[in-house]
């Protein structure tokens, strides 16, 4: 195991609104060591990017709030530092290449000043300085005509240069953890497997932790350590990278993985979805959320969450099914017959 930079314990974060109290993540742990990549998985609302903010403290207050839970950074609590301590950790500490590169550049700055400014700020550089420095992070990052693209604005960028941009941002001021949230979105699959490319090197060249948030199972499966699967605010399951995919044990995990297309499949094969719809986090169930889609639940499953089960070497998940069904379930599910144990 290598150095370990994050631990995520229990952490609980709310939103108080008119309609109720949406519980978007509820008593979620991890860790993350450095040069691993942790892929946290599931579908949208399922809490991956809400956790990740709780992380950079960058929760809206009000109507968000971490109501609960550590996020030891190294021996420092994110949560009981100042607003000023936590501003130096953004960017210094922790950085975030956020979901939508258009709308997260300013469109009046041009690219230059917007990755000189975290290099001034936390590395105490002249602007001169910085600006040269952000030419030369642009071409590390694979943009062409660097020294050209830096005096350029985000609409002059293609949405792939726009990504290459955010992730030059981010490692400005070389990191010790990158979160990347959704960095592949809306690319075309060439410049999803380049941006993948950028962010493993730039994870060797800084010896970074990275947390990769995304829906793309098959990049989780290319670059990730480990996986935890998240579903109505919770982590249902958490694993290294081959557990997850050859010996998953929580049922919404199954359905990940079968509603994935397969080489082997030919044209006329259907996709599996997941029937239903995800939970409302203003009226979750007290038991397990992934209850009302759930082929196999049971009474216990709507009334009680169930303790963490470990079920391999750190791999553990959380349900009430006992391990031997689990295991025939999973042995007669079409996608998992290959690899049942």
């Amino acid at each position: 195991m290598g150095e370990r930079l994050l631990t995520v314990d229990g952490l609980s974060t709310h939103f108080f609104t008119y309609a109720g109290v949406v519980k978007a993540v509820n008593g979620v742990s991890f860790t993350l060591d450095r040069k691993e990549t942790l892929g946290i998985v599931g579908e949208s609302g399922s809490g991956k990017t809400v956790a990740a903010l709780s992380l950079m403290r960058l929760i809206p207050d009000p109507p968000g709030k971490i109501v609960e839970g550590s996020l030891m950074l190294g021996d420092r609590d994110l949560r009981k530092l100042s607003d000023e301590e936590i501003r130096q950790v953004r960017g210094n500490d922790i950085a975030m290449i956020f979901q939508d590169p258009m709308t997260s550049l300013n469109p009046v700055l041009k690219i230059g000043n917007q990755i000189a400014e975290a290099i001034i700020l936390h590395q105490d550089k002249g602007k001169g300085e910085a600006w040269k420095m952000a030419a030369e992070l642009l071409d590390r990052v694979g943009i062409p005509d660097a020294e050209k693209r830096v005096n350029q604005y985000p609409f002059e960028f293609s949405g792939g240069m726009r990504q290459r941009a955010m992730i030059a941002m981010a490692i400005s001021c070389n990191p010790d953890i990158l979160i990347a949230d959704e960095p592949t979105t809306a690319l075309d699959v060439t410049i999803q497997a380049q941006i993948i490319d950028v962010i493993e090197e730039m994870q060797q060249a800084y010896e970074s932790g990275v947390i990769l948030i995304t829906h793309d199972l098959g990049v989780v499966a290319e670059i990730a350590d480990k996986v935890m699967v998240m579903y109505g605010g919770r982590t249902v399951e958490y694993g290294g990278i081959d557990e997850i995919f050859y010996n998953p044990h929580h049922p919404y995990t199954w359905g990940l993985l079968g509603s994935l297309p397969r080489l082997d499949q030919t044209e006329k094969t259907r996709l599996t979805p997941i029937k239903g719809q995800p939970p409302d986090l203003i009226a979750l169930p007290s038991g397990c959320p992934f209850v009302g889609r759930c082929l196999y639940e049971r009474p216990t499953c709507r009334n009680q969450w169930p303790a963490l089960e470990i079920v391999g070497p750190e791999h553990g998940v959380n349900c009430w099914i006992p391990e031997d069904e689990r295991r025939e379930v999973r042995a007669s599910l079409p996608h998992f017959q290959e690899y049942a144990k």
